[in-house]
């Protein structure tokens, strides 16, 4: 179900930009009249892409704005993954190089093959069909990479995308580009692959509504639930805050579900927190046993979890008669939640019976990543006459622990 209102998150230009996509508008569109390209970005050969649309069919949909969380810093966790990827050491404190962008990166490969004044274009290219997500993060890794590069997309959040659709590119310093490359694509290709699979439960479920779990990579629970709203479903409990779930273990501590649930309402009438309350049941007895305890006391119970009562059988198929046969002793007077032996050959079923939402764990912790590539124009070498440029080598020194290394660098001075 979904989590509990909260403040909205702030919605940052750095999160969400105008599109046709444009994180900088100063370039023309390469669908627009203006053929042009920025001088030294280069066009890439002709690849597969979408069949021309009308204006108004371009029109790109709202941007999904992430779950509201009380203290998850989404720039923090961009941060974070740059970092790991292009921090610089300790022993290269001293070393400067003359990039516009990426200043804090130190990518050894980028600073050794590219001089720091070459410009490119690189095109976002599907190699697989699904749903694809977290364009707006991407917007935010480039500017956090490189404020000066401008990113265009062709297709929104959530839009279906074919093998070979070209529905991106990204303009500027080549090295800037190489450093926010792999945490771009790691990220969009995590969301994309749960978008995918979220969308196809979603289609199959309905009118039931999926949710997924806190069954979420760890650190990155925020970008998988986004992913989930992406792909068209809800988000359950953000965290152990935002929902009281009594679960088997809670259950068996307390001594029964009458008992869990009498102490649930006590403590939330005592603290006056106003919260949903969901409790797991296995069996039709369980589920009884909540519903009389409901029926002869004031409760704050709003949700009933109905767990493991879809039977798989040998033939590949599930039996669901369990979970009918509950959804309607319910009645309504609750809102329910299936969870187990839920896939895209069985969510079909389950939503069938009758039942409010389904929760599938798979949607994050066995996601399959949707395969992206961000491939730099091929001709880049030959239109900026590589040969032809002035390289001079510069030396830098630079000190490892008590010892000394000499580094060649090389800075290409602008060529004819």
């Amino acid at each position: 179900m979904p989590a509990i209102p909260t403040a909205p998150a702030p919605c940052p230009a750095r999160f969400l930009l105008a599109r046709r996509h444009s994180l900088h508008a100063s370039y023309p569109s390469p669908c627009s009249n203006h053929q042009r390209l920025p001088p030294g970005l280069l066009r890439l050969p002709a690849r597969p892409q979408a069949a021309p649309m009308s204006a108004e069919a371009r029109a790109p949909a709202p941007p999904v704005a992430p779950p509201a969380h009380p203290t998850y810093d989404l720039k923090a966790v961009i941060a974070l993954a740059l970092a790991e990827d292009a921090r610089r050491p300790s022993y290269a404190a001293n070393y400067v190089h003359t990039s516009v962008g990426c200043h804090r990166s130190w990518d050894v490969s980028c600073l050794a093959t590219i001089p720091s004044d070459v410009e490119a274009k690189a095109t976002f290219i599907a190699k697989a069909d699904g749903v694809i997500a977290g364009i707006s993060l991407a917007d935010m890794i480039f500017n956090q990479v490189d404020p000066s590069l401008k990113v265009e997309w062709f297709e929104s959040d959530g839009n279906y995308v074919h093998k070979g659709l070209q529905f991106g590119k990204v303009y500027g310093c080549a090295r800037s580009i190489i450093v926010a490359e792999r945490v771009v694509l790691n990220f969009m290709q995590r969301m994309s692959g749960i978008a995918t699979l979220t969308k196809a439960m979603t289609d199959a479920a309905c009118p039931a509504c999926i949710l997924e779990t806190r069954k979420t990579a760890p650190g990155l629970r925020l970008i998988d639930k986004w992913a989930v709203l992406i792909g068209g479903g809800k988000n359950h409990r953000l965290g152990l805050f935002d929902m009281v779930m009594i679960k088997d273990n809670h259950i068996s501590v307390a001594g029964g579900i009458a008992n869990a649930m009498r102490s649930v309402d006590q403590f939330l009438q005592k603290e006056k927190l106003t919260i949903p309350v969901e409790v797991e049941t296995r069996t039709i007895e369980e589920v009884t046993d909540l519903l009389k305890y409901a029926a002869e006391n004031k409760t704050s119970l709003t949700h009933i979890m109905l767990d493991n009562m879809v039977v798989p059988l040998a033939n590949g198929d599930v039996d669901v008669s369990m979970l009918k046969d509950t959804v309607q002793l319910i009645n309504g007077r609750f809102e329910t939640e299936a969870s187990g032996n839920v896939t895209v050959d069985t969510v079909k079923k389950i939503g069938e019976t009758g039942v409010t939402y389904i929760s599938s764990g798979a949607l994050t912790h066995s996601v399959k990543a949707l395969d992206i590539s961000l491939k730099i124009d091929t001709e880049l070498a030959l239109q900026n006459n590589w040969q032809d440029r002035q390289v001079a080598p510069a030396f830098v020194s630079i000190k490892f622990g008590s010892w000394k290394s000499c580094v060649v660098r090389q800075e290409g001075r602008p060529g004819r």
